[in-house]
């Protein structure tokens, strides 16, 4: 039978071991090395040992001999892994980083894993190595806009202000229009859902018009009041308030947040406010949609029902998205804002920094 090799330990490499074994922020993995040894070390041999930790004769084995060799660092530190040896420097690495943030190729927008091996002398599985260990994806590009809107902080803090402290007898509705909605009837028969196979569209369509979807969404409890009309001039608008007015608790103010729009801001609306005392407009700041808490409801109807719909007609369209709207007024989700002004002030800053934009300043 094969004898483990003996472990003797000191005082003070007998009690470092009982700590690790004892803390609470200590590692498992060194727990466990560390019990490896201290029952090594009373004499038990790996296949006991390996019996009562519940880990394999292997890992016994290894950590055993790491400590005859290295001591206590032998066991708080991992084992080399096997394979060859880095050869791609750190400067070198800092190199393919730089270029890869501040240069592009000259036949290209980006660059490839591929340019970039050829551009640097290295392998394309090296390129792909440090852009995932730098988590940089030249493949991918976001939108941005920064608002030039010289009251963005004031305008900023007052729609989140009614977001998350709404004023007392008011309801607060978030209100916008979803316009050019398109009645598209697709060339075939959709394919249907299989095992393995998405439902299938062809990528040819018949228009059949379009209509714009006005929609306020209330914070109070989630539910949305929605009128499909042809357009979206100051006319739809003035009917769509008119709606409101009529749906909604006549004792209540009504604080409604819209964009920039310049239909919402239109002699005749600001006339029939005027004369309509409990109707206040907040208007987000430019170029600021995000702000505008009825985009994410957009957003949903969109996906659920517009994108992948085939319509023949714009009423069969408009009758869609009506269904759409009253079984979601059955159980509506409330939609909650979390993130105060200042926190998102500082975010831009933060943002503005990092990228140089001199397109906001706060």
């Amino acid at each position: 039978m094969r004898i483990a090799q003996s472990i003797g330990l000191a005082d003070d490499e007998h009690k470092q071991l009982l700590v690790w074994t004892r803390g609470r922020t200590t590692p498992a993995r060194l727990v466990t090395r560390s019990n490896i040894v201290l029952l090594a070390a009373q004499g038990f041999q790996n296949q006991e040992i390996a019996e009562s930790l519940g880990v394999s004769v292997v890992t016994v084995r290894l950590w055993r001999g790491r400590f005859a060799a290295y001591g206590l660092d032998g066991i708080e530190s991992d084992a080399p892994r096997p394979g060859r040896p880095r050869v791609i420097g750190d400067s070198k690495v800092s190199k393919i980083v730089e270029k890869t943030m501040k240069s592009r190729p000259k036949n290209a927008t980006h660059w490839s894993t591929r340019e970039m091996a050829r551009a640097q002398g290295v392998s394309q599985s090296t390129i792909v190595r440090i852009w995932h260990a730098h988590e940089l994806k030249p493949h991918l590009v976001e939108n941005f806009k920064f608002s030039n809107d010289p009251q963005f902080a004031e305008k900023l803090r007052d729609v989140v202000g009614l977001y998350m402290d709404p004023p007392e007898k008011a309801i607060v509705l978030s209100v916008d229009e979803k316009s050019q909605i398109q009645a598209l009837d697709r060339t075939q028969l959709q394919l249907p859902l299989r095992p393995g196979i998405p439902a299938r569209q062809t990528h040819d369509y018949k228009r059949h018009g379009t209509t714009t979807l006005f929609a306020a969404l209330s914070l109070l409890d989630g539910t949305v009041i929605g009128q499909c009309l042809p357009r979206h001039r100051h006319d739809e608008f003035l009917k769509f308030l008119k709606l409101i007015d009529k749906e909604t608790p006549k004792d209540l103010d009504l604080h409604v947040i819209v964009d920039n729009y310049a239909t919402h801001k239109h002699e005749n609306v600001n006339r029939w406010l005027s004369r309509h005392k409990r109707f206040h407009l907040h208007f987000v700041p430019t170029s600021s949609s995000w702000l505008n808490l009825v985009e994410r409801w957009f957003g949903e109807i969109t996906a659920k029902t517009i994108r992948r719909g085939t319509f023949k007609s714009v009423p069969a369209l408009v009758q869609s998205i009506n269904e759409y709207v009253d079984n979601y007024n059955r159980n509506p989700h409330q939609f909650t804002w979390t993130a105060s002004a200042d926190k998102i002030l500082d975010k831009i800053a933060t943002l503005k920094a990092i990228y140089g934009s001199g397109h906001y300043s706060i």
